[in-house]
């Protein structure tokens, strides 16, 4: 062998090394649980996504499988990439990420994301009493659309207010940040009470079918009060829904400011989850370019991972949360915000919502910075 010939398989080898050296660091930056939650999720899905060898194939192993669903999720790179990593057919990559997607929701919405019971309620209103001080506070909601590619022969179906094509995702999340229940694939054209009246969420409200407490009285006082979802001026009001005071009912008046103000500190939950969702999952920082089916399944399964992960420990999540509290859904990604999605259901919610706007005011509801909060102009609606 000559000199040169010496010379370009070195270079040849060292090109090797310093790709997957790139490989493994940019593995290591877009990790997004320990090893340890690695194989327990692992343990939960293996059934679902192991396959059999055959004479002529040598099946993918489950641990493989699960990497190249996260890969994706993590870091929303395309198919074609992650083939090129994985040594995988592109189209093998996709059957894998749907199917995964798939297992993880079969397998974890169960134990991470059940519908709660009334004993389970009543946990999730101590954290907003105690943690948020907004007590009989059951869930703060909140809407996205989901940008997609425009399906085939789908007409406007998917094309929503902002002109983009898109699912709508509905989301009930508790103190902690973790969601309680999601509702995924409400057409992207449905506007105003559509939204909300045909989700799930909604038709269980209107049937009183959501296993809600029975009424009990705020700290201090005597009468009973209804359980309540907090949401935004997007949301109908509803006497176990409550959303902020209009902008004409602020204008001197500091007791509905108040309520706002009060009322913004508990629905964050759900903005913040949001936010988490979008920076962990990366996938979701540019349009998802699948089949509605198909988004239903990697939007689902990105839910019930953010709950996975949310019951590890704090100090494997530290650098994750410090980085992502305060995080903003970009203009360009796939999560974009409702607009309206309903009124107010019945006279009774006027009634309800004053009451804890009252209460808020009073001795007994009041927290000593609120009006200081309020006085120096801080975004309370």
């Amino acid at each position: 062998m000559s000199d040169s010939d010496s010379d370009e398989e070195m270079l040849f080898l060292a090109t090797i090394v310093e790709a997957e050296e790139q490989e493994q660091e940019y593995k290591r930056k877009h990790k997004i649980m320990s090893p340890e939650k690695f194989y327990e999720l692992l343990e939960l899905v293996k059934n679902d996504i192991e396959k059999m060898d055959t004479t002529f194939r040598r099946a993918i192993p489950p641990e493989e499988r699960l990497s190249i669903c996260l890969r994706f999720l993590a870091t929303g790179d395309t198919f074609v990439t992650i083939a090129f990593s994985y040594r995988v057919g592109e189209k093998s990559v996709r059957r894998i990420i749907y199917e995964t997607c798939e297992a993880i929701w079969k397998n974890l919405s169960p134990i991470y994301m059940s519908p709660p019971n009334q004993e389970q309620w009543q946990k999730i209103e101590e954290g907003f009493r105690t943690r948020w001080n907004f007590p009989n506070c059951v869930g703060s909601i909140d809407g996205k659309h989901v940008v997609i590619n425009k399906p085939y022969h789908s007409g406007s179906l998917y094309f929503n207010y902002k002109k983009m094509c898109s699912l709508v995702l509905m989301a009930v999340v508790d103190a902690e940040c973790k969601f309680i229940m999601v509702d995924v694939g409400g057409y992207g054209k449905n506007s105003d009470g559509s939204i909300f009246a045909n989700s799930n969420f909604g038709e269980r409200l209107r049937e009183e079918k959501l296993d809600f407490p029975n009424d009990k009285s705020l700290p201090g006082t005597e009468e009973p009060m209804p359980h309540v979802i907090v949401g935004d001026e997007a949301f109908p009001l509803h006497k176990n829904l409550m959303r902020p005071y209009p902008g004409n009912a602020l204008l001197n008046n500091e007791g509905n400011k108040i309520f706002n103000y009060r009322l913004s500190r508990a629905r964050n939950t759900s903005e913040d989850a949001f936010g988490i969702l979008s920076k962990r999952f990366r996938v979701y920082q540019r349009r998802l370019e699948m089949k509605p089916i198909y988004v239903n399944k990697i939007v689902r399964a990105t839910c019930c991972l953010h709950n996975f992960l949310k019951s590890d420990s704090p100090r494997l999540l530290a650098e994750v949360i410090e980085d992502e509290k305060n995080t903003t859904v970009s203009e360009q990604g796939a999560l974009q915000n409702l607009r309206n999605v309903g009124g107010a259901f019945a006279g009774i919610s006027y009634a309800t919502r004053e009451k804890f706007r009252d209460y808020f005011l009073s001795p007994n509801g009041s927290v000593e910075w609120q009006n200081r909060v309020v006085r120096e102009g801080r975004r309370y609606n």
